[in-house]
């Protein structure tokens, strides 16, 4: 079974302009003075330290290594395709682009070699992930001293209250003389009636008078 080609227009575009950037590094390094097959080991030099340059920021990270010579083959490519559109008279070439394209190789082969074997800076160390079912580390228990028991802090006695003291007695009323006569005649009449004397209820009864009055007038007949 056979598997159809698809035309791809981005992969037609990267072949074409790949051919013409080959074809313009080959014509000026012919025009530099590399003739037979060295003119055309130049376009496959800087490609492919295009390619290994860009590998390297796509593989590792973006890094001051491919970074440097990532833009001298993009100098030098684009250098190259520019060189050939009349700015330079490649027939009669000057003495700074023998220089640069006899030098090529070395610094081709210099950058070839620190891309492939340079370290690619080491990622951040990560903490170990901790397995989520370990049990929790508890700490050691500490040994509990006996402590002394507080001293019990005496019962405070409640403060002694004041003694009260004793109710007034009611004051005595004040008695009149006359009616201490009065009653005396009263108290009088009654022994001669009963042949005894007469009591404080009694005497209350006959005067009208309260029962406080009536015992201090008793008190003054007796």
């Amino acid at each position: 079974m056979t598997r159809s080609i698809r035309l791809d227009a981005v992969l037609i575009q990267a072949v074409i302009a790949g051919a013409l950037s080959f074809a313009h590094l080959h014509d000026l390094a012919a025009a530099a003075g590399q003739t037979g097959w060295k003119a055309w080991a130049y376009p496959i030099s800087v490609d492919l330290l295009l390619v290994a340059a860009w590998r390297r920021l796509r593989s590792d990270g973006s890094s001051r290594l491919a970074w440097c010579w990532f833009l001298i083959a993009l100098v030098a490519s684009l250098g190259a395709n520019v060189a050939t559109a009349g700015f330079l008279d490649l027939g009669h070439p000057p003495a700074w682009l023998r220089f640069g394209v006899a030098g090529w190789p070395a610094l081709a082969f210099l950058g070839g070699t620190l891309l492939t074997h340079s370290p690619a800076a080491d990622p951040a160390p990560t903490a170990p992930a901790v397995p989520a079912s370990a049990p929790p580390i508890e700490p050691d228990p500490v040994p509990q001293t006996e402590s002394e028991p507080a001293p019990v802090a005496a019962a405070e006695t409640p403060p002694a209250l004041p003694a009260s003291e004793p109710a007034p007695e009611p004051a005595t009323p004040p008695v009149p003389a006359a009616l201490v006569d009065h009653a005396r005649k009263v108290a009088e009449d009654h022994r001669a009636r009963t042949g005894t004397p007469i009591d404080t209820d009694t005497l209350r009864a006959r005067l009208g008078v309260p029962a406080p009055m009536a015992d201090v007038i008793a008190a003054q007949l007796a």
